[in-house]
């Protein structure tokens, strides 16, 4: 599914986040729900529009919070929206933000808005915890029971292992791997080594570091004073940039103890976050004296083999893109791509330029090609910022345009894979 952004061109504005917390650290008190307003909020707060010229919010999440199941009504009720603002939520796995600022910009660009939000939130450290299927068919039942005899009775015929709490699974539901026993398959499949794994890791969270110390994240995060201390928390916290080769390499391999090649440290990690972006018809920013940062070009979303090709998302969306764009991956001059593994990013890459791969999977006579690993990912990635599954394709699409904005880039690509062997890519052109 591929195509040229057709209809009114469509602009990104602004985009704003809360900075991105390994799970269990500073944001271990707030819900995404929080997260999600705290992020709008102070979009809002930067953006040059005002709350009622918003008509319409999306939001992407992936652990659903069952008292906020439509987290982004939640958020704009919070965040400074008129109540009058529809808002609805998606969920794509990890290109759910991705998919949120798409459904945002085809309103605008069909005419049904004319200025909108989207973005996403998760939390992994209050994640929706369920008690087991037999608890809870006698729980429903209990209900209609009476006194402590109903209550008793509610019990009969449980067994001790009924009680041990269903924690979410981390795992494509078709396959029932995790995502990093399929990055260990996928490993072992094309041949990518531990020491290019590590190597990759450690570039990703020196490169964040990097840009942090220079201050390139400061028009993107919006400092928030977490509980209960309410001290307050302005950078990303999962940054290693003081990591070393040798500290990555003695690490132990997470997935498959006696061949595995995949670690915690070339694995994106746990995190607590949220993001959202602002876009606007062209013609609304101009009649406001706004400089839009990018307009959007052209999208692709594909869909895979769960089994063999479940992160493989960005080598079968990025070609689609392109080609709808009707540029070269040489005219590109930012490349935002999700770093769900080390392996993946090398795997990806690999496929890129793999001419079988061109031939058999993608039905066309040459690869993309090889892209330059100066313009990717420049200011880090997943691997080192952080992955609230929800979010990030909020950070990937505002990174790209500030990005663009520094480098004087004209064309900038984002990209992402997700569970189910979801794809997806868009082209980014400079205003």
């Amino acid at each position: 599914m591929k195509s040229v952004m057709n209809g009114r061109r469509v602009v990104v504005v602004d985009g704003r986040r809360t900075p991105f917390a390994r799970s269990g650290t500073a944001f271990t008190d707030l819900t995404a729900y929080d997260l999600g307003r705290h992020a709008v909020a102070g979009l809002l707060h930067h953006a040059p529009v005002e709350p009622g010229e918003v008509e319409l919010l999306v939001m992407g999440t992936v652990l659903q919070d069952p008292a906020t199941n439509n987290v982004a009504r939640e958020v704009g009720l919070a965040s400074g929206l008129p109540p009058s603002v529809p808002a609805f939520t998606v969920t794509v796995a990890c290109v759910s933000a991705n998919l949120a600022i798409l459904n945002a910009a085809n309103a605008i660009a069909l005419g049904q808005a004319d200025v909108a939000i989207a973005g996403g939130t998760d939390t992994l450290s209050d994640a929706p915890i369920r008690v087991s299927r037999n608890v809870r068919k006698r729980l429903m039942a209990a209900q209609k029971g009476r006194g402590l005899k109903g209550l008793l009775g509610m019990a009969k015929g449980l067994k001790f292992r009924d009680l041990a709490p269903e924690v979410p699974a981390i795992a494509d539901f078709s396959t029932g791997l995790s995502m990093g026993q399929n990055a260990e398959r996928l490993a072992k499949r094309l041949g990518i080594s531990r020491a290019d794994q590590d190597a990759y890791a450690l570039r990703s969270h020196q490169r964040a570091a990097e840009a942090a110390r220079k201050g390139f994240f400061a028009d993107q995060i919006v400092p928030l004073y977490a509980p209960p201390a309410f001290k307050v928390v302005e950078a990303d916290n999962g940054v290693r940039g003081d990591s070393t080769y040798e500290k990555m390499a003695s690490l132990k391999p997470a997935f498959d103890r006696r061949f595995g090649t995949v670690t915690a440290a070339n694995s994106s990690y746990l995190t607590d976050g949220a993001s959202a972006v602002l876009l606007m018809s062209e013609e609304r920013a101009r009649a406001k004296g706004i400089k839009p940062l990018a307009s959007l070009r052209a999208v692709s979303t594909t869909a895979m083999d769960p089994l063999d090709e479940l992160l493989l998302g960005p080598a079968f969306a990025i070609p689609g893109v392109l080609e709808s764009a009707g540029i070269s991956p040489a005219e590109v001059g930012v490349w935002e791509i999700h770093e769900a593994f080390a392996v993946q990013m090398l795997a990806v890459l690999k496929l890129l330029e793999d001419e079988r791969f061109a031939r058999e999977r993608l039905g066309t006579e040459k690869p993309v090609g090889a892209i330059d690993p100066e313009k990717l990912n420049a200011w880090g990635g997943s691997l080192s910022i952080g992955h609230p599954f929800g979010a990030t394709g909020g950070r990937l699409v505002t990174t790209c345009c500030r990005r663009m904005e520094r480098e004087g880039a004209r064309y900038g690509v984002v990209a992402a894979c997700a569970a189910g062997a979801v794809g997806n890519a868009i082209v980014l052109e400079r205003v």
